[in-house]
Formats: C-alpha cells, sequence, structure tokens
C-alpha cells in the first residue's frame, strides 16, 4: 500500500508548479470587421491563482502597447482592438507571457496564432488591358496562341481569388461569331474548329475581343474586370525545307548556319530533333546550324524535325522535316580483317590451289573511287626465275598457289597491300597478313631401324610374359596420327608361341613369349614382324609393310634335384657334445642321380654334412649358443651327374636349455579382486623369490603374458621394479567372472609360468567391486519368512472353518425342536 504522505507530495506538485504551455492556440478574425472594439477573440489558459507579475504580449511586426492586440487582465481574454485587413497581413504570432517586474518568467510562454479571415474585398485586373497578336494561317484549332494574364490580391486557393476568363464580344463576327474559344481557367485563347478552317487573311482589320476576368468562381456573383484584344491575321510562312549536303570534316567556324524556318504567328517558340540524334540546333529566329564536325562513316544521313510551339510546348502545326545529307571524302584507310588463324594447305598441293581471298573493307562511300581497293602482293617475293611461291588477283583479292613447291612443317608470313582510289596516285593503304602453314600427308611408310635381328638364346623352362626382344620403327610424316603403326608377326608364329605388345603412339613394339618353350617340339623360331601406317597412306595405292626377323634359340633345360623336405628343422639342447646326429637330408627320389652335399653359410662352424650320405652332425660343441635362439644354415645338393644343375634348402637348429632337475611347482597366486568399467587399479604379481635356488641368481625379474591372444588382449602386465609387476585390464569393459592368467616369469635364463587367479566384477560409484550381501546372523531368510507368513494364513483359515461349522450345527439342532419348545419373544 503507497504511503499517504506520498499521495499528498504527488497531489500538492502540479498545485506548486505552473502548468507548461507548448500547445499553440488558433484564433481567426474577420478581415475588415465592422462590428464594436474591442473584440474579445479567446480566453487564455492563465493560471487560476493569480501570482504577482505582469502580463506580456509579443509578436512578429515588432508588436508594442500600439499594436491591435491587448490581454485583458482581469477576464484572461485575448483581445483585437481595430479592424484588420488580410492584404496588409494574414497571420499573427503571438506570445503570451506572466513575468515579474526583473523579467523573469512565471508562466508560458503560451503561444497564439491569429489567422485573419479573408473576405472578397479585391477586385481583378488584367496584366494588359489591350493586347495584340499575330494569327498564322495553319494554326491547329484549340492550340493557344494567346494566355491572358489577371490577378486578384484576395487569398489564393479560396472562391474569392477563383478566376473565370470569357469572350464577351468578337468584332466582325463574319465569317462566324464564334471564331475563337478562350479556356474559362487558364485564359488560353485558341482558334475554334469553325474558325480554323474559315479564317481569312483578306479581312482587312483584325479581330477585335473584349474578354472578361471574373472572381468567385462560376458563381453568379463576384468582382469582374474587362480587357481587348487585337487579332492579327498572317500568311502561313511554314514551308517544306530542301535537303542540305554537308561535306564531311568540314573546316568552318562551328556553329555553321545550314538553314532557317519561319512561323508568322507570334508567340512562338522553336523545338528541333534529329533522327538519329546529331549535333544540331535551332535559335529563337528559327535558323538551324551544325554545331560541329560530321562524320559520314558514322552517319551519311540525318532527318531533322522543327516544331512551332507555344509558350506552353504545344505544336501549333504539323513540323517540318529537313534531310541532311553528308558528303563522302577519302579519309579512311581500307582495313584488313583481323589475323585469322593459320591456313593450313596440304603439301604437294597443285599449283592454282585457293589459298585464301583476302578482303580489305574501306568505311568510304561503296561504289566511289574512295572505297575502290586493289591489292599488291609484298612477300614472300620469288627467289627463284623459274616460278612465284604465290599467285595474287589484284581485283578480287584471291591468292592461289604459284609453281613453287613446299614442304610439310613450313609457314610462311603472306604480305599484301591493299590501296584505295583503284590504286592511283594519292590513295591510302594497309598492309593485310596471312600465316600459310603446310600441313603434313601420310606419304612415308613407317621403317624398322634393323631389320634382321641377331639369334636369342631362351631357355625351354622361360616363363610366358618374358620379354624377348625390342624392335624400333620410325615414320618420316610429321603429323602424330600419321605416325601410328601397327605391328604384325607375319610369318614363323604358326601355334601363337609368342606375341607382340605396343602403344599406339609409339615406334617401340615388344616381342614376348606366350606359351611355354619345348626343345624337342622346336629347337629354334625365325619370326617376321612387319609394320604399318594405321592411318591410309597418299599414293596409287598401299605400300607394302617393312619387315625385320627375329630367330630364336631354344635351349634344353634339366630340372635341378629334389629332396624328401622342402625345409629341415632339429631342436638340440645347448650341451649337445661334438659329433652328435642331428638328422639326414635325403633325396626325393632315391633312384634319382647322386648328389653331393654341402654347407653353404654356417657362419659359426658348429655343424658338418656328409658329401654322399647328407647326414647332419654337430662339429664342436655348441659354446655360445643360448636357449630359445634359432641357427639357419643353407644346404646346397648338387647333381653328381651334372654340376649345373643344384638345389638349395634351408635348415634351422633350436636350441633348448640343458637337461637340470625339474623346475619347482609355483603355486597359484592368492584371489584378487578387479573391478569394471576399467578404473586405475590392478593387481601385484611378485617373482618367485622365496625360493632359495631363484632367490640368489643375478639380474631381475622379467614378467609378460602367456601367448594366449585372448589373454594378450584383455590384460597388461607391466613391470615396476626387479621384483614385481603390476597386472591390469587392457580393455575398458571385461565381462564380470573368475579369471586365471598366465604370466611368464623369466630370471637368468630360466622361465616359469605362474597363473594368477583374479575375479572381475562391477564397479560401485566409489570404484570398487560390488559384492552379494550375506545373511545377517539371527535374522530369517527369504525362503523362512514366506514359510512362516503361510503358515500364518493357514492357522487362520483353519480356524475360520471350525468357527463357521460350530454355528452351522447349532443352526440345525435348533431347526429340529419343536414349535412348543421355542419360548416366546417378550412383548414390548
Amino acid at each position: 500500500m503507497i504511503p499517504a504522505w506520498l499521495w499528498l507530495l504527488c497531489f500538492s506538485i502540479p498545485q506548486a508548479l505552473p502548468e507548461a504551455q507548448t500547445t499553440e492556440l488558433y484564433v481567426e478574425v474577420p478581415e475588415n470587421y465592422g462590428g464594436n472594439f474591442p473584440l474579445y477573440l479567446t480566453k487564455l489558459p492563465l493560471p487560476r491563482e493569480e501570482a504577482e507579475g505582469q502580463i506580456v504580449l509579443s509578436g512578429n511586426l515588432g508588436m508594442a502597447a500600439e499594436g491591435p492586440f491587448a490581454v485583458d487582465p482581469e477576464s484572461s481574454f485575448l483581445l483585437v482592438t481595430r479592424a484588420l485587413d488580410r492584404e496588409e497581413q494574414a497571420e499573427y504570432q503571438l506570445q503570451v507571457t506572466l513575468e515579474t517586474e526583473d523579467g523573469h518568467v512565471l508562466w508560458g510562454p503560451q503561444p497564439v496564432l491569429v489567422h485573419v479571415k479573408d473576405e472578397n474585398d479585391q477586385v481583378p485586373h488584367f496584366s494588359q488591358a489591350i493586347s495584340r497578336v499575330q494569327l498564322s494561317q495553319g494554326t491547329r484549332p484549340g492550340i493557344p496562341f494567346l494566355f491572358l494574364e489577371a490577378s486578384d490580391e484576395d487569398e489564393p486557393g479560396t472562391a474569392n481569388s477563383d478566376l473565370r476568363f470569357h469572350i464577351l464580344n468578337q468584332a466582325p463576327a463574319q465569317p462566324f461569331p464564334d471564331m475563337f474559344q478562350l479556356e474559362p481557367r487558364l485564359g488560353a485563347l485558341a482558334l475554334s474548329p469553325k474558325g480554323s478552317t474559315s479564317l481569312d487573311q483578306t479581312l482587312e482589320g483584325p479581330y477585335r475581343l473584349l474578354v472578361q476576368v471574373k472572381d468567385m468562381g462560376d458563381q453568379a456573383s463576384g468582382h469582374q474586370a474587362t480587357a481587348t484584344i487585337d487579332v492579327f491575321i498572317v500568311e502561313n510562312t511554314w514551308l517544306p525545307l530542301d535537303p542540305v549536303h554537308l561535306a564531311e570534316n568540314l573546316k568552318v567556324p562551328y556553329p555553321h548556319h545550314i538553314s532557317q524556318v519561319h512561323w508568322s504567328g507570334g508567340d512562338v517558340h522553336y523545338h528541333l530533333e534529329s533522327q538519329p540524334p546529331g549535333p544540331f540546333d535551332v535559335d529563337a529566329e528559327g535558323k538551324l546550324y551544325v554545331t560541329m564536325e560530321l562524320d559520314r562513316e558514322t552517319q551519311a544521313e540525318y532527318l531533322l524535325q522543327v516544331w512551332a510551339q507555344n509558350t506552353h510546348g504545344e505544336d501549333y502545326t504539323e513540323p517540318l522535316e529537313l534531310q541532311v545529307v553528308v558528303m563522302d571524302e577519302n579519309d579512311n584507310v581500307p582495313v584488313c580483317s583481323p589475323r585469322d588463324p593459320p591456313i593450313s594447305i596440304p603439301e604437294l598441293s597443285p599449283p592454282g590451289t585457293k589459298v585464301t581471298r583476302l578482303l580489305a573493307e574501306d568505311m568510304d562511300a561503296p561504289g566511289s573511287p574512295n572505297s575502290h581497293v586493289v591489292y599488291r602482293l609484298l612477300s614472300p617475293e620469288p627467289k627463284e626465275t623459274e616460278g612465284r611461291a604465290f599467285e595474287l588477283d589484284s581485283t578480287s583479292g584471291s591468292v592461289t598457289l604459284g609453281a613453287l613447291p613446299f614442304h610439310a612443317g613450313q609457314n610462311i608470313l603472306l604480305q599484301v597491300l591493299a590501296v584505295d582510289l583503284g590504286g592511283a596516285e594519292g590513295g591510302l593503304s594497309s598492309t593485310c597478313e596471312v600465316t600459310v602453314t603446310i600441313t603434313d600427308i601420310n606419304d612415308h611408310a613407317p621403317e624398322f631401324i634393323t631389320s634382321q635381328i641377331e639369334p636369342i638364346s631362351l631357355p625351354e623352362d622361360t616363363k610366358p610374359g618374358t620379354l624377348v626382344a625390342t624392335l624400333m620403327a620410325t615414320d618420316a610424316d610429321l603429323d602424330p596420327t600419321f605416325r601410328l603403326m601397327n605391328f604384325a608377326i607375319e610369318a614363323g608364329n604358326v601355334d601363337g608361341t609368342f606375341g607382340l605388345d605396343w602403344e599406339p603412339d609409339s615406334g617401340h613394339v615388344q616381342l614376348r613369349l606366350l606359351k611355354n618353350l619345348s626343345f624337342e617340339t622346336a629347337p629354334s623360331h625365325k619370326l617376321v614382324v612387319v609394320v604399318q601406317s594405321v592411318a591410309e597412306m597418299v599414293g596409287p595405292g598401299p605400300s607394302p609393310g617393312a619387315t625385320a626377323t627375329v630367330t630364336v634359340l631354344v635351349e634344353r633345360v634339366l630340372p635341378p634335384p629334389k629332396l624328401d623336405q622342402e625345409s629341415y628343422e632339429a631342436s638340440i639342447p645347448v650341451s649337445t657334445p661334438a659329433g652328435s646326429l642331428l638328422l639326414t637330408i635325403q633325396p626325393l627320389d632315391p633312384m634319382s642321380s647322386p648328389l653331393r652335399f654341402s654347407l653353404v653359410n654356417d657362419s659359426e662352424g658348429w655343424l658338418c654334412i656328409k658329401e654322399v650320405s647328407g647326414e647332419v652332425h654337430t662339429a664342436r660343441p655348441l659354446q655360445g649358443a643360448q636357449p630359445g635362439d634359432m641357427y639357419t644354415v643353407l644346404v646346397e645338393a648338387q647333381d653328381a651327374d651334372e654340376p649345373t644343375l643344384s638345389t638349395f634348402v634351408t635348415l634351422v637348429i633350436h636350441f633348448l636349455k640343458a637337461h637340470s632337475a625339474p623346475a619347482p611347482t609355483l603355486a597359484l597366486v592368492p584371489t584378487r579382486h578387479l573391478c569394471t568399467p576399467r578404473k586405475n587399479h590392478g593387481v601385484v604379481v611378485s617373482g618367485p623369490s622365496e625360493d632359495v635356488d631363484l632367490a640368489d641368481g643375478h639380474g631381475p625379474y622379467s614378467f609378460a603374458l602367456g601367448l594366449n591372444p585372448t589373454v594378450q588382449r584383455d590384460w597388461h602386465i607391466q613391470a615396476f621394479n626387479g621384483s614385481h609387476a603390476y597386472l591390469t585390464l587392457a580393455l575398458h569393459w571385461v565381462e564380470p567372472r573368475e579369471y586365471l592368467v598366465p604370466v611368464i616369469i623369466n630370471h637368468n635364463a630360466q622361465m616359469w609360468q605362474l597363473l594368477v587367479r583374479v575375479i572381475v566384477c562391477r564397479c560401485n560409484v566409489e570404484g570398487q567391486c560390488m559384492r552379494k550381501v550375506g545373511r545377517m546372523k539371527g535374522m530369517p531368510t527369504k525362503l523362512s519368512a514366506v514359510g512362516i507368513l503361510v503358515g500364518t494364513l493357514l492357522a487362520i483359515g483353519i480356524f475360520l472353518i471350525l468357527i463357521f461349522t460350530h454355528l452351522t450345527l447349532a443352526r440345525k439342532k435348533d431347526l429340529d425342536q419343536p414349535v412348543d419348545s421355542v419360548p416366546l419373544k417378550a412383548a414390548v
């Protein structure tokens, strides 16, 4: 709720301060008021409680005490003290303020606009009491030839100043009394349709018109004035014009007078238009001018139209037309067409073959000597007297081949001089250039660089696809399309043993083996390869293709010896003594040729092999070999009858730990728990340091997971000192259950496997395993609680059955008694 003191404050502030007056007061005063004065106009919104001060009235035109306005201090009314004249001043801007003696404003200023309301107290008058005007014959009806001017000083836009014009009298009245018409609002004087058809110049005197102007519009009341107009009829001088011929590039002062038009009527304004637009003008006297030099090549003719118009731009009659013809002079050089792409002429073209036709355009007048162009050959000039390279027709500009031959690939710059005036002295000229290119034709057949290839020897076991030879062919033509070649084996390849392979745009062709060779079937092959051009040859007939001969000799190949195994392996302890038999290398076919065996890369010298039997023995003790290492040697088996035939086989020796007492069996690591999804927890695994035989060794333990891929994927182990490692989950999520994780421990060349029992469970919010809660001691289980509930309900049910049975028997007993034995109820 708003406190009471705040309401009082809100109501007291407007009463203490004077209201600001911003809205302007509007007051109307009738002009030439004839009543009593002073005239009370409006009450001013002065404060209700007068404060000490004086009312000050100010305004435009130096308002002072002698002004026509005043304020009555008692009634706060604005007064006017005398009659006002709107024509003297239409509005008064006043301001009323309440001020102290020292000029301090207590209230206001209050703006007041006083408007003097107009009355029709002014008489209209013409600008000229007597007007004289000339009217030409041929003037269109309805086109004003005179605009009357009159004014009224009453307020504009009101009926008091709304003027109307009328014709009161026409003298003489022949041939019609209404020869003229006057537009009432605009005061536009024009011929009527009758007056236009019957206007006669033979009339001795002018037509005298008495015209009237009246205010108050179309109302019958109003002030009026009259004027006299003398209309003189004159002969029509608006006559057609003869064409004008102007030389282009005329050197005269500009603007240059070319013709004259004249409208005999009065109040005329001339207007000129050019089609197309050109440098022409007309002055107030009707003189036509050209304002700058003309260019015939830009525009050869212009059509000028000149209008005679009144002061409002309306045409008195039809326009006059003037044709301006621009005469030509030889001011344009013959211009050749833009340089086109080179013109192609096939080589060996016969003399007289058309090359091109030159066309130089001259912008001067067609058909005149100024545009008559002839041609002269400038280059190439004949270097030999036997003939010319090109022939030129000087009139048509046609260029043909001469007797001098050309070669493919030549580029000739053809220069021709074009001269106007038919080649006469003083003519203008320019040089036309055309590039002529002699193009190639397919007139050369391809040829092999070498037509005889030295014999090539191939073993009969050479694999199909092997490159046999590369042949090269060339073509003397220049055009790449004419150098495209086709190759084929023309002879010696009946069974398709060989084939050709080449790129379309290459002169190289590869001869490849496609099928297996057989020394018994064909010990040699003689192949004839032919090359031909892909494009059709130019000549009397197709030329035979060039050939190249390739001889291939087949070498007989015996199979290498084969062993009973592709590779051999043996596992021996590092303590194996020298001379121990490791294995025997034997041929696959015991009935084959005998073999001789040797070791190729026994770098340590630990092994030896018997040359005939193939038995491999240890040559010396395996000093330096470590358990788990591998030793690889290469065994060569050589055919005893054919020493060039041999085969190689790999022998791999795996070194085992020396025989010793069995390693102690380690117990399972106690069960550990890890939760999933994976947290930053793990299981600590320690080496078997409790074993005295193992703990006294030197060097740290190394830990690794078992070789099972699933174990490698799900688990991760990392040593954090010499005797302990940290086993963690490798995946973010592992199925919760019990796991046995095999961990391999190495120490001083000995190895053990440790099984770590880990139970993976679900993680709770603290990152610990969520375990099942066991039954609290003394508390019933779920089964016992259900049994107790069922037993209780069963006992209640039996009890209720007994009660209902007893009641039923008692009621039956009562019904079996005689009626007389039933005691009567006591009466109420």
